[in-house]
C-alpha cells in the first residue's frame, strides 16, 4: 500500500480545510408559557413551504437547518404564530409566549432592520391599537363607525406612505422585498409594481423577489379597470351560475368562507347593502371558499344571505380565488354593467359610500 509522505499530507490537510464551510441556521427558543408539545418551522420554498416539526421541553427548543439567503420564515405553537426573518446564523428567542410582541430575538442582521423599521412606526400603529377597541362602543351607530373607519384609513396612508419611503431607501433589503410581497397579498396591481420596480435586481431575484412577480403577474390580471374573467361555478342546488349571466348589473363579487371569522362579521354589512341597493341595478354573487357543503350552506341560512351563491367546494384551492390570486378573505370586487373592476377588498361603510356614489 502506497503512504502519503509527510508533505503530501500537509498539502492534502492544507486543501481540506481550505474548503468553505457552508453555513447553518439555528434557532435557540427559551419561551415561558410555551407548553410541553412541538412547533412548527415553515420556511418558504418556490410555492409552497417545508415545514420542520421541532419538539418542546420545559419551554425550550433548537433547531438547526439551511438558510440560502434572508428571509422570514413562521412558527406556529399550539396558541400563537410567529415571524421572524432568518439568516445562515444562530438566532435566539427569548420571553413570553403570551405575550409575542414582547419576544427578543437576537442575531439575525435582517431581524434588528425590521424591528428598527417598526419602532419607527410606532407612533402610527399606536394610534391604530387605540382605534380597534372603539368599534365595539359604535356598532350600532353607522356614523360613528364611518368616522373611525376613516380616521384609520387615513393612518393606514401614513403607513404606506412610510413603507414606500422605507423601500425605496433600502432597495437591496430583504425587508423591503417582504413589504411589496405583503402589499401585494391584498394590494392594488399598478402601486405594488411601481414598487417591485424600486428594488435591485438582487432583490428582485431573490427567492421572495421571485415569488413576488408571479403574484404581480396575477394582480395585473385583476386590477382596477381590467375587465373581469368570467366563470361558472354550481350554486347551493348543484345549477351551474355564470358570472357573465349577471351583465348588466352592478355586482359586488364577494369571496367568502363560513370557517373566516371575519367574514361572517361582515356578512350582516353586505346584507344591509343588498337589501339597500338591490332595486338600483346591484346584486352580490357570492363565492365561498368551503370544502364541506353542510357547513356552507348552514352559514348562508344563519347569516341569512339572499343572494345568489357559488363555490367548487376546494377551499383554499377554488379555481376563481385561484385565477384571481385571492390569498385573504374577506375579499370582493365591484363590477360595473360592462363586466368592468371598478373598486376593490371595500367593505364596511365604505361599501355604501362607493354603492351611493355610483348608485345615485
Amino acid at each position: 500500500m502506497k503512504l502519503h509522505t509527510p508533505i503530501m499530507f500537509a498539502t492534502l490537510l492544507a486543501a481540506a480545510c481550505s474548503q468553505p464551510k457552508v453555513p447553518s441556521a439555528s434557532i435557540t427558543a427559551e419561551l415561558r408559557g410555551l407548553k410541553d408539545s412541538v412547533v412548527f418551522i415553515s420556511i418558504p420554498v418556490a410555492d409552497s413551504a417545508k415545514t420542520d416539526t421541532v419538539p418542546v421541553k420545559d419551554g425550550r427548543f433548537t433547531w438547526t437547518g439551511n438558510i440560502t439567503e434572508p428571509q422570514k420564515i413562521y412558527i406556529g405553537t399550539s396558541t400563537r404564530y410567529l415571524e421572524l426573518f432568518m439568516e445562515n446564523t444562530a438566532v435566539q428567542l427569548n420571553g413570553n409566549i403570551d405575550s409575542t410582541d414582547q419576544i427578543k430575538i437576537t442575531g439575525s442582521a435582517t431581524q434588528d432592520a425590521y424591528e428598527a423599521y417598526k419602532k419607527s412606526i410606532a407612533d402610527i400603529t399606536s394610534q391604530e391599537d387605540a382605534l380597534y377597541p372603539k368599534f365595539e362602543e359604535v356598532k350600532d351607530n353607522d356614523s360613528a363607525k364611518a368616522a373611525l373607519e376613516a380616521s384609520l384609513e387615513a393612518l393606514r396612508e401614513q403607513r404606506h406612505d412610510r413603507a414606500k419611503a422605507y423601500i425605496k431607501a433600502h432597495p437591496e433589503s430583504a425587508v423591503s422585498v417582504n413589504m411589496v410581497a405583503d402589499m401585494a397579498v391584498m394590494g392594488e396591481y399598478a402601486p405594488v409594481d411601481s414598487l417591485y420596480r424600486v428594488l435591485t435586481p438582487e432583490a428582485q431575484q431573490t427567492a421572495t423577489g421571485v415569488r413576488l412577480a408571479k403574484r404581480i403577474a396575477v394582480l395585473k390580471k385583476s386590477a382596477l379597470g381590467q375587465p373581469i374573467i368570467d366563470f361558472t361555478q354550481n350554486d347551493v342546488n348543484d345549477k351551474p351560475v355564470r358570472l357573465s349571466d349577471l351583465k348588466g348589473k352592478y355586482v359586488l363579487l364577494d369571496f367568502w368562507a363560513s370557517w373566516c371569522g371575519p367574514c361572517r362579521a361582515e356578512n350582516p354589512n353586505v346584507l344591509k347593502a343588498y337589501n339597500k341597493f338591490k332595486d338600483k341595478n346591484f346584486t352580490v354573487l357570492g363565492v365561498s371558499l368551503d370544502d364541506k357543503a353542510d357547513k356552507w350552506k348552514e352559514a348562508i341560512k344563519q347569516d341569512g344571505m339572499p343572494w345568489m351563491q357559488v363555490s367548487d367546494l376546494k377551499g383554499w384551492r377554488n379555481e376563481v380565488a385561484q385565477e384571481y390570486g385571492i390569498q385573504a378573505i374577506p375579499f370582493s370586487f365591484l363590477i360595473d354593467p360592462q363586466g368592468i373592476i371598478i373598486a376593490k377588498d371595500i367593505r364596511g361603510a365604505a361599501l355604501h359610500a362607493k354603492l351611493a356614489e355610483i348608485l345615485k
